[in-house]
């Protein structure tokens, strides 16, 4: 059957339709991950420190669409306006960051990163932040450490956050002078005095109102040596909800991670079936075509793995041999292609005895010729069908794999992150976007490919068309 014919043909059926147009947006997704997604991110699943910006296991942002109080969303701003003014020896530098602050509570908490290169005597920093209603609050204040004396410079990194002490006793004289109330520190949160409206609901714990409106902050970076440099500043707002979808417990957003999931499950996926049917196809031409005690022992050979427990198997082999990607795409090829070869088996059994396989034969063909140059492409377009209906099959088994804390611990994979899921309780706690993702996609790839399997096989395969 030429390709055109056979499109014609798988254009009719709808399903097969829909699984390849799931199939071609897996395939989209990953294109756009390898060319969008840093690379970093990848690398640095499994580092805890990479994550501390992000909020710790909050829903994503779209659930505010069903809510009729909007949470606020963690914001990370790390593009500021730059301004500079020149003063003699004195260089001033302003990093400035607005905030259009629509929600319904308080954020959880705030904090400043920032960076700086300087040569002699150390800079000052002043962090302040103008609200909606044109109050100017200075947050904090400081002269930065001194360079050690055995450096020719000093690199300073630090963070500031919403919880110091002196930030504290900043905001909460900054009220007293403006509006005359009296905020206990041990009251006192920045974050909720910053965000609300300067009445006197603000002393009451749990009644302050939210002030929305554009919030700008500012970071003024006073230099005294024309070589120092700030290196970079960046201001994280902590927010209830977060991204497409949500983060974990170790504050990794799982957007990263289940894009980062695709492409891997979809080389997975077809490796292991490529491979398992290429063995099988050839095993089970052999056996066909050969018979007699040959064909009686290879068939004994396959029935005993058919009948092995795979997933034992799999189990003792990541315990014992190893748990990287290659080895489990090795340990489901070992068990995945005795299906194909039973296939291949009983067509090559039909084909050995065409009259231009005896014709081939008789004009002094060798065997091998016959199996791979007559045989064996009769037999390739069932092949194709069975790699596709392989493919969910493979994925899954290694999905279960992670699942039980065996998969490779490299790579984020959809299983890898319903097994994190289920060692931090996501599920009885609620978690409820930790879950519903990895599934969702797992469930859908599978989908996808038997779709496309099962249309192949049915314009493939005449006793199952209708």
């Amino acid at each position: 059957m030429s390709f055109m014919l056979f499109w014609k043909e798988y254009k009719k059926h709808k399903t097969g339709m829909i699984g390849l147009i799931l199939l071609s947006l897996l395939i989209a997704l990953s294109i756009f991950t390898f060319i969008f997604i840093p690379l970093e991110t990848y690398k640095q699943w499994y580092n805890p420190t990479y994550w501390n910006k992000y909020p710790k296991s909050v829903p994503p942002s779209w659930i505010n669409y069903f809510l009729t109080s909007k949470l606020p969303e963690h914001i990370i701003l790390s593009n500021p306006k730059f301004n500079i003014i020149e003063e003699h020896a004195l260089r001033i530098i302003t990093h400035s960051y607005t905030l259009n602050f629509i929600y319904d509570s308080f954020p959880t908490d705030f904090m400043l990163n920032f960076a700086l290169k300087y040569y002699g005597k150390p800079p000052m920093l002043e962090f302040s932040v103008k609200r909606p209603d044109n109050d100017l609050i200075v947050l904090i204040k400081t002269t930065l450490p001194p360079k050690p004396k055995e450096s020719s410079y000093y690199i300073y990194n630090s963070t500031i956050f919403s919880t110091e002490r002196n930030l504290k006793i900043n905001v909460a004289q900054h009220i007293l002078n403006k509006t005359g109330l009296m905020i206990s520190l041990d009251y006192a949160s920045p974050e909720v005095l910053i965000f609300a409206v300067s009445d006197h609901s603000i002393v009451q714990p749990g009644k302050a109102k939210v002030l929305k409106g554009n919030y700008e902050f500012f970071i003024t970076f006073y230099l005294f040596d024309e070589k120092d440099e700030v290196l970079f500043s960046e201001l994280i707002i902590g927010g209830k909800v977060f991204g497409l979808l949500g983060t974990d417990d170790l504050r990794r957003d799982l957007l990263i991670g289940i894009l980062w999931s695709t492409p891997i499950a979809l080389l997975l996926g077809l490796s292991v079936a490529f491979l398992a049917v290429l063995i099988g196809l050839t095993y089970g031409v052999i056996s066909g075509y050969y018979g007699g005690s040959i064909d009686e022992i290879m068939m004994r050979i396959s029935d005993i793995i058919y009948a092995l427990p795979a997933l034992p198997f799999l189990i003792l082999l990541s315990l014992s041999v190893g748990r990287s990607m290659v080895y489990i795409i090795a340990y489901l090829v070992v068990f995945g292609w005795v299906g194909a070869s039973k296939v291949a088996r009983s067509i090559a059994l039909q084909l050995k005895n065409l009259p231009y396989v005896e014709a081939a034969r008789l004009i002094g063909a060798s065997n091998l010729r016959i199996m791979f140059k007559h045989i064996m492409p009769q037999i390739i377009p069932y092949a194709i069908a069975n790699i596709a209906l392989s493919v969910p099959a493979a994925i899954l088994t290694e999905a279960g794999l992670s699942f039980l804390g065996l998969g490779d611990p490299t790579l984020p994979t959809w299983g890898q992150i319903l097994h994190d899921a289920q060692v931090y309780s996501a599920v009885i706690r609620g978690l409820w976007w930790w879950v519903l993702s990895p599934g969702l996609m797992i469930a859908i790839t599978g989908l996808s490919f038997v779709l496309i399997g099962n249309a192949i096989e049915t314009i493939l395969n005449p006793r199952r068309r209708v």
